[in-house]
Order: structure tokens, then sequence, then C-alpha cells
């Protein structure tokens, strides 16, 4: 009931202390989220030291240092095509002082492929996309000139004279290279042999001592492409790559609609207050304001930073997609 005795600037003063003297008491999030980081913050990376996640996540966790005055420190967690980090990520206490830096494998490929997994896409909070990026499919270049490989067509057709011959790498079973490498052999009808590793560039070094034959590799490869040491035999996007322009793409190789691409980014347990997640993304969407840093993103992939619920919607349309290569590959894991 309002006091008779009061003029209307005193009640008008006093209903606005009272204003926001509730705001202060209710939110109690925002405050937690002006404070934060108040300490070192885990960045989780599922693969190990050297790979092209892990060149991110410190890229990533040394621009978060820099804006928000707190160490980001990474930590490699590597196994199980990242199903370890991601594991640890999912079960961590969602205040934003664990987070994850993994590839679209581990979280829209590993639960529907493993039969033992711990983690769903759901238990993550998308935090941003950092990179985009397709596949090369390479052959180490001594064999390929051996065994008169230049095209894929080529290989495809040694492939059917040696059944059960042509090996090719990935790093590990499940990750979106050794599903696009089944799906080429399904397609053609040929049997190959499927050598995992625990990052995609030890299947690289792999590649070109010639412990394996072929791989489909990520950009970073081009400097190994460039000195002939790989062959670049065609790119899984939809057009040629501006860094090798000579290079086909699939289609025009001869195998249409396979056209794949992998992400690279940042995600949080779920739960994690969504004022922490904006105040972490504003944070990443600057790494490619930085000259150097969008120089040694570009080495990556492409630089394509997307806001936490643009990211939430690419990671839910591709669970299905996947879903669906799996279950038409007839794929699984133990």
């Amino acid at each position: 009931m309002s006091n008779p005795f009061l003029s209307p600037i005193a009640r008008r003063q006093l209903l606005g202390l009272a204003a926001a003297t509730a705001c202060t008491v209710l939110s109690p999030v925002t405050a937690q989220a002006a404070e934060y980081p108040s300490k070192a913050v885990r960045v989780v990376v599922g693969f190990p030291a050297g790979s092209v996640t892990d060149a991110i996540a410190r890229l990533m966790a040394d621009q978060l240092s820099k804006s928000l005055g707190q160490p980001f420190v990474v930590e490699n967690k590597p196994g199980a095509n990242g199903m370890l980090g991601a594991t640890e990520v999912a079960r961590a206490t969602p205040d934003g002082y664990t987070l994850l830096v993994t590839n679209s494998s581990s979280v829209t490929i590993n639960p529907q492929i493993y039969k033992k997994v711990n983690y769903k896409p759901a238990d993550f909070a998308p935090i941003s996309q950092i990179i985009d990026a397709p596949f090369i499919l390479v052959v180490n270049s001594a064999w390929a000139q051996g065994a008169k490989v230049n095209t894929l067509d080529e290989l495809m057709n040694w492939a059917k004279a040696h059944p059960g011959q042509l090996s090719y790498g990935s790093a590990g079973p499940g990750n979106i290279a050794h599903l696009s490498f089944a799906m080429l052999s399904n397609r053609k009808q040929v049997q190959t042999v499927h050598v995992p590793y625990k990052a995609g560039s030890q299947a690289q070094l792999a590649a070109i001592g010639g412990e394996i034959q072929t791989l489909f590799d990520t950009p970073p490869s081009i400097p190994q492409i460039e000195n002939g040491k790989l062959k670049a035999l065609a790119v899984t996007s939809s057009k040629r790559m501006a860094r090798l322009p000579n290079v086909p793409t699939m289609a025009e190789a001869g195998v249409p609609g396979f056209d794949v691409s992998f992400w690279l980014g940042a995600l949080a347990p779920k739960g994690t207050p969504q004022a922490v997640i904006d105040k972490l993304y504003a944070a990443i969407k600057q790494m490619p304001n930085d000259p150097a840093v969008k120089n040694a993103l570009s080495m990556q992939g492409d630089p394509v930073v997307t806001d936490p619920a643009s990211f939430a919607k690419r990671i839910a349309s591709e669970v299905p997609t996947w879903g669906a290569v799996i279950q038409r590959e007839g794929i699984s894991l133990d």
C-alpha cells in the first residue's frame, strides 16, 4: 500500500531503489559473468600436441588469455577419436573453467558410431565454430609414381586390381576422414584397409613414410603437396581450393555428391551460464582481426567464427546427416 505522506519524487526514488535492489538479488549469474574468469581456465583437447585441433586450441587459448586476463591452459587428452577429452568436459562442472576444443567427428559422430560412449551432443554448450575445412585426397608420391596413379580413377582402378592392399589412414576409428574413405570404397566397390592413428598429423607422416598409401588429409598437408612428398588427387569441397587450383573436386574427379567438410570449434559443458558463453564468444570472434592469427588460422582451413546459436544449429543439422551415412555404410565400433 503506498504511503500518502510521500511526495511523488520521493516515491519514484524509493521505487527505483527497490528495483535496483531486486536486480542485484535476482542476478547472481550476471555478477558471476562479470567476474569471469577469476582463475585459470582448462582447455581440453582430445588429440595430441601438434595436431590440427591442438594448433587451433593454442591460438584460441592465447587470444582468450590476452582478452580476459587469466591463463587459458591447453591440456591434451588424446584417444578414441577425441572421445576421452570430450567425455571429461561433458562431465565437468558447468562454470566456464573447463572448455573443449575439438572437431566435428568427436561431437556429431562418436555418439552414433561407438557402442560405449558416455556423452551425446546435447551434453555440450556450443561457444563458437572457429575453422571450416575440406579434405584433400592425397597419396604417397613415390608409391603413386611406381603404381602409375595420377588421378582418383587410377587410384580406384589400382584398388580393384589389388583387393585389400590399398591402405588409408585417419585420426582414428569414426573420424570423418575414416567415414569419407569408407564411403568412397563402398561407392567404388573396392576393398581397402583402414589404419587408425591418434591424430591426422600422424596419419600424414605415415603416408609420407610409406606406411600407408593414401588418406583424406587436411589443409596443413598443402606444404607436403607443394614439396612433392604427397600427391593431391581431389578435394572434397564443392569448388576447387584457391591454394590448390589444379586439383579437381571430387565431382570433377568422377564422384558427384561427395561434398564433405569438417569444423573445429569450442564448447563448454551443458549448463554453463549463457553470459559466460557470450563473454567467451566475444573474445574468440576477435581472433581473425589479428593478421598474424588470421594467417595461422588460414593454414588450418577457412576461418569461420560463428556465434553460439549458429554453431549449435550446424551441430544439430550434422547429427542426422552423419547418422544416415553410418547406417548406410554399416559402421559400428566398440
